[in-house]
């Protein structure tokens, strides 16, 4: 699959069609897996999964499911930044980053070849050996950078609207994990949506953390 997969040529605008890397956002999906290093293969049914976690925005899909200590290599780059660099790099960033931000257009990109090796970082709280019962529920992420304009992303708008109306948004959450089955076999299950925060790496931990209780009922 190409960088492009998502795109309508437009002519280039020069560099002042770039968009800074501080104004993307860095989400991601999570839940638990027993499979969590996986690829999407097909471009327009994650496009689909993108649209509906993040609603209206362009921004770059990362086309892929990781263990959470496959997100960040022993430099420290995330599969984030590692996206945006991609896009950066090459020849037609100017048309990507325009179609991106006018046209509200996807940029699809696998990264599983850059990010293929366990690193376990600083915070050791999701291996098997401090948390056993990670090594049946294995955690997942899939990211997402958006470029996001002071959007909600739709996962917020939803779940708001969802409780305020019905109580919870059960049925939202199943939705979405629906739609990852494509390339995610059952029993993967999707959780929560969150950003991650590089001042704050445990935080994405902590999400995981919190979600014990939900597997082992205490």
């Amino acid at each position: 699959m190409g960088l492009f997969d998502f795109f309508k040529p437009k002519p280039l605008k020069g560099n002042d069609s770039i968009i800074a890397l501080s104004s993307f956002r860095a989400y991601y999906l999570y839940g638990f897996t027993q499979q969590p290093n996986q690829v999407a293969p097909d471009k327009q049914l994650f496009g689909e999964l993108y649209r509906l976690v993040i609603g209206d925005c362009g921004g770059i899909a990362i086309s892929n499911s990781f263990h959470p200590y496959f997100i960040v290599n022993p430099k420290g780059t995330t599969v984030w930044n590692a996206a945006y660099v991609m896009v950066y790099t090459n020849d037609n960033k100017a048309e990507v980053f325009d179609s991106i931000r006018t046209q509200k257009a996807i940029c699809t990109l696998d990264l599983s070849p850059l990010f293929k090796e366990v690193n376990v970082w600083p915070d050791t709280r999701l291996t098997y050996e401090e948390n056993p019962l990670f090594e049946t529920y294995s955690p997942f992420v899939i990211p997402f950078l958006v470029d996001s304009q002071d959007r909600v992303p739709r996962w917020d708008t939803e779940i708001t609207r969802r409780v305020g109306q019905q109580g919870q948004a059960t049925d939202y959450v199943e939705q979405v994990t629906k739609a990852i089955q494509f390339f995610m076999a059952e029993p993967a299950f999707v959780l929560g949506f969150d950003e991650f925060d590089e001042k704050n790496p445990s935080g994405l931990i902590d999400n995981f953390i919190r979600c014990k209780p939900l597997l082992t009922g205490h």
